[in-house]
């Protein structure tokens, strides 16, 4: 029998790729998402992680289709890139709300029912930006770097109910956004990874859906790089 997963801000990109990952494998899956229409072949359902009310109705809803979460995979986040002078407050406060505190929210729903069955799996979708800092990205580095002393509390928390929490770091991978770099910004990115290209999103899937897995049953408060060797020694 699959399991019931749920990931946050599962409707593109890297978190689309985990659900799919974890659909693939048999599991139950359904995605959060803000608007539009959740992807073709997979369950949605619409939560605004920055509202506890809405956080709790999606894991209503997902926990009569499917029972009770059992992986819960932390990946919705926003960006609002800006020089520091530039960044005003609320561009800072917001991006904080949705990718750290918004994955608060979700991980605190989840372990209700995970502590009622005495297992559970919980995976946070950080950033190498949050390990190595970024210039322009300082409310989305903080935001990054807050989930692994998020993820190290709750493994220190409930470890004792077989729930384990694990944070992956993707480093730069390929998408809509980085193909419109321009190819000198592009070299200036992959001069720095030792792999000497950019990852895929199937690349940390395949992480992600390994640290929820059976065999990753004796790992937790770890922080996982997926990031060809860029962040390493962080």
């Amino acid at each position: 029998m699959g399991r019931s997963v749920l990931v946050t801000g599962g409707n593109r990109g890297i978190g689309l790729a985990i659900a799919r990952s974890f659909a693939q494998a048999g599991d139950d899956v359904t995605i959060t998402y803000r608007s539009g229409e959740p992807p073709e072949g997979l369950t949605g359902v619409r939560c605004d992680v920055t509202d506890s009310e809405s956080v709790d109705a999606a894991f209503t809803e997902v926990e009569a289709a499917q029972g009770p979460v059992e992986v819960l995979v932390a990946n919705a986040g926003i960006t609002r890139d800006t020089l520091l002078l530039r960044m005003s407050e609320s561009d800072f406060t917001d991006v904080v709300d949705t990718n750290l505190t918004g994955a608060f929210r979700v991980a605190k729903r989840a372990a209700k029912g995970m502590l009622r069955a005495r297992k559970g799996r919980v995976v946070f979708i950080s950033s190498v930006v949050g390990l190595l800092g970024s210039p322009g990205q300082m409310n989305y580095a903080a935001s990054k770097a807050g989930l692994v002393g998020l993820a190290r509390s709750m493994a220190r928390e409930l470890g004792s109910r077989n729930i384990t929490a694990n944070v992956v770091a993707p480093g730069f991978v390929e998408s809509d956004m980085t193909a419109e770099l321009t190819d000198a910004r592009r070299k200036e990115i992959l001069d720095g990874v030792p792999l000497g290209r950019y990852g895929s999103a199937d690349e940390i899937a395949r992480v992600v859906r390994w640290v929820a897995s059976d065999d990753a049953a004796y790992v937790t408060g770890a922080v996982i790089p997926v990031d060809g060797g860029l962040g390493m020694g962080h």
